[in-house]
Parts: C-alpha cells; sequence; structure tokens
C-alpha cells in the first residue's frame, strides 16, 4: 500500500481548491491565543506591543515560505510526514508523523477542554460532572460524523465555523478602529522596551502563528495542491499578521489596564459595545475554538491513514469508507483517543512539550529543501524560492533561535516521546517482516 510520493495517487476525491486550503491554514494559526495574548504582550511592550504581532509575522514568513518550497514538490497526504520521509528516510518519516500526530490529539482534547469551559460562561454546569462528559462526547462523535460522510461536508462546516470566528473579530475592529485617539501610537516621550522585553514577547506572541503545519496534510485531497498550497500558506500569514496587529492596536487604544485584563478581547468589546460586545465576543471564543478542533478532525486522522498506507501503523488504521470515500478508520480513532483524553482534564502539561516538537519539525522541512531539490530538481517545485538558500537559512534561524529558549524538562520530554516512537516503529518492522 505505498504511496507514490510524486504522483500521491490515493483513493481521496481530489476537491478542495484553494480556499479549502486556506480554511484549513488560517484555522491552524488562529484558535483561542489571541483572546488572551494581547495582555501579556502590553505587560512587556505597552503602546509597542502591536508591533511585536508584525514582527512575529516577519519572523514566521521565511518558515512558511520554505513550507510553501516543500510542499509544492508533492501531490500527496501527509505533509511534514511526506516532506521529512522523502529527504531523509521512512524512520524519520515516521518519527514526524508520531511527534505530530500525538501533539495534534493532545491539543484537540486540551482545546475542546476548553471549549466545554467556555460554555459554561453561557450554560451553568455545563463544565462539570455529567454534562461535562456528555458535552465533550457529543463534540467528538458530531465532528467525527461530518468527517467519516464526507470531507466536502467537513470543510462547509469549518468554513461556517470560520466565519462565525472572523466575524466578531472583524464586528471588534470596524466599531473600534474609528475610537483609536491619535495620540495612542507611541511617542517620542514613550520609553522603548529594552531587548530582553522584546525577546520575550516575540517568544510569546510567535506561538500565535504556528499550527499552519496541520493545514499541509490533506493534499491529496487538494485539486491542485502544489498551486494551492503555497498561495494558502501565505494569504492565511498575511490575514493573521494583519489581524493580529489591528486587534493589539484596538486593545492598547481602549484598555488602559489591558496589561492586568484576564480576558482582553471581553474586555475591549465591552467597553466598546456593552455587554451585548461582551457576549458576542465569547461567542467568538466558542467559534474559535470550534474552528480550530473542526481543522484538526480533518486534517490530522491523515496523518495516521498515511502512516499506515507507508505499513508504520497497522493497515486497519488506512481503512477508506466504501461509499463515502474517507480515511473513515483513522478519523474514528483520533475521536475516540481524543474523548478519551479529554475526559480526564487538562493537558496544560504538553503545551511545552508540543512547541518544541513543532519547531523540530518545522527544522526538518527546513532541512529537507536541499535534498529535495537535489533529487527532483528545482524544476519539480510548482512555488521556488528566489535567492538560493538564503531564505532556508533565515527560516532554520528562526527555529533555533525558538529552540534555544525552550526549558530543559520539555527537551527531555521530547526526547523519550521520540525514543517511544522508535521503539514502535522497530516493532512494527518486525512484524511486517515476520509476515
Amino acid at each position: 500500500m505505498k504511496v507514490d510520493i510524486e504522483t500521491g495517487e490515493e483513493p481521496l476525491p481530489r476537491q478542495f481548491s484553494v480556499v479549502g486550503l486556506w480554511l484549513l491554514v488560517i484555522n491552524g494559526i488562529i484558535g483561542a491565543g489571541i483572546f488572551g495574548v494581547p495582555a501579556r504582550a502590553a505587560e512587556l511592550l505597552g503602546a509597542y506591543s502591536p508591533i511585536a504581532f508584525v514582527l512575529c509575522g516577519l519572523l514566521m514568513a521565511p518558515v512558511l515560505l520554505c513550507f510553501g518550497e516543500v510542499s509544492s514538490y508533492f501531490r500527496g497526504t501527509g505533509g511534514p510526514i511526506l516532506y521529512a520521509r522523502a529527504a531523509f528516510g521512512p524512520i524519520v518519516g515516521f518519527q514526524t508523523g508520531w511527534t505530530f500526530y500525538i501533539a495534534r490529539v493532545m491539543a484537540f482534547a486540551a482545546n475542546i477542554n476548553l471549549l466545554v469551559n467556555t460554555l459554561g460562561y453561557f450554560i451553568p454546569g455545563a463544565d462539570s460532572g455529567a454534562s461535562r462528559l456528555f458535552i465533550l462526547l457529543l463534540i467528538c462523535a458530531s465532528l467525527v460524523w461530518v468527517n467519516v460522510i464526507g470531507a466536502r461536508q467537513a470543510m462547509q462546516s469549518l468554513g461556517i465555523l470560520t466565519l462565525l470566528k472572523m466575524l466578531p473579530l472583524a464586528v471588534l475592529i470596524g466599531v473600534g478602529i474609528w475610537q483609536i485617539p491619535p495620540e495612542f501610537l507611541p511617542a517620542s516621550h514613550v520609553l522603548v522596551p529594552a531587548g530582553r522585553e522584546w525577546g520575550a514577547a516575540l517568544i510569546i506572541l510567535v506561538y500565535a502563528f504556528v499550527g499552519f503545519e496541520s493545514g499541509l496534510v490533506p493534499a491529496a485531497e487538494a485539486r491542485d495542491p502544489q498551486r494551492d498550497m503555497p498561495r494558502a500558506l501565505l494569504w492565511a500569514l498575511i490575514v493573521s499578521t494583519l489581524l493580529y496587529g489591528l486587534i493589539q492596536s484596538l486593545a492598547v487604544a481602549v484598555l488602559p489596564d489591558l496589561a492586568s485584563s484576564t480576558r482582553p478581547l471581553v474586555d475591549m468589546a465591552a467597553v466598546l459595545m456593552g455587554p451585548a460586545g461582551a457576549a458576542l465576543v465569547m461567542a467568538g471564543v466558542v467559534a474559535s475554538v470550534g474552528g480550530n478542533v473542526a481543522g484538526a478532525m480533518l486534517s490530522t486522522p491523515r496523518a495516521s491513514y498515511v502512516l499506515a498506507r507507508e505499513g508504520h501503523l497497522p493497515e486497519w488504521f488506512a481503512g477508506v469508507h466504501p461509499v463515502y470515500k474517507t480515511p473513515s478508520h483513522s478519523v474514528i480513532f483520533f475521536g475516540v483517543a481524543a474523548f478519551a483524553l479529554a475526559s480526564y482534564g487538562s493537558f496544560v502539561w504538553l503545551a511545552s512539550m508540543s512547541v518544541l516538537s513543532r519547531l523540530l519539525i518545522y527544522l526538518l522541512c527546513i532541512g529537507a529543501i536541499p535534498r529535495l531539490r537535489g533529487k527532483f530538481g528545482k524544476d519539480k517545485a510548482r512555488f521556488h524560492l528566489p535567492g538560493g538558500y538564503l531564505i532556508p537559512i533565515l527560516g532554520a534561524a528562526v527555529c533555533i533561535w525558538l529552540l534555544s529558549q525552550v526549558s530543559l524538562d520539555a527537551v527531555l520530554s521530547t526526547a523519550l516521546f521520540l525514543a517511544l516512537g522508535s521503539v514502535l516503529y522497530l516493532v512494527a518492522r518486525r512484524e511486517r517482516n515476520r509476515d
């Protein structure tokens, strides 16, 4: 059941346009973070904090540009898994997929916990006891059902959630932009933050731009992934950078005590539009997290699907629904695993390890560019980076700098996690050899 990494011919229909791919990428980037990080940014940088979001977008630009070239070599399912395997071999490809999959299922479980906690704002008691378990089950079962019956239906649901996510933010910007006093911009008498504050702020805020990699996985279901994937990545980066910068500008302008706020966007909406505005933004939190988990449910099961097609996981995971032509077995397993993990509570302990894992994946995919150019020839890529290796070097430098800020505990935990993945891979290979 090997996948041809050049043609990507698989039994999954190609139906995603560039808009569909953009929806996956933008929902991977914009989750619940923007509803909380403005306060920390203001605490560190004050009136200069909107600039930090723009700088983060610029920092991530070479990383996403590198993914743009790498993704334009392939038409198959897998995203980073496929790129790493083609460049570095099956063991690295498996470890990439293993890291990606577990981090995503844990993040999914944590996010639906956040979603249920937010629902408790509207429905008292929804976030505790049997009600909480029932809502968690309902969320997982609904997303599993939508993704099994068809990727088109799943994409339509994702589009609706994206609209519901963006609408409160757009209303907030539209109402608030006319109320910004001219003096809110940093003036000459405002002390420029020191380099240490800028570094601390950028490390925190740059994480609002990660998650795009999940949108790369279902390339085999895109009409023209080699052309459309780079476009989706670049447009998602542009939109998220502009959106973050505008929101932070408004927050700085209308909330004098922004740095101490625990719900900055909700407080900002309350100032601008009263209780109705606060409720609108709270609904936006629900839609934002909902869109994030809907995108994860669509993309992440494709990771276990492609690993099974490559023979690195049991063949059952590669099962395709005979009627709907979706990777139904992987979708169902993901839903069950996410519900089981979410039922046991919070997964805050995974956050730092998840970030470290993502940075390692980014670094691997950037490092794959020289090998892929040598293997396929630069003319194979539909999106070829200018300037030789300048942009990949910049992207790798960003990842290495961020990795240097990660705690030792996260490094050790991730190392143990990768070692476990290596053991599972060797066991699976031994079982295949017996057959």
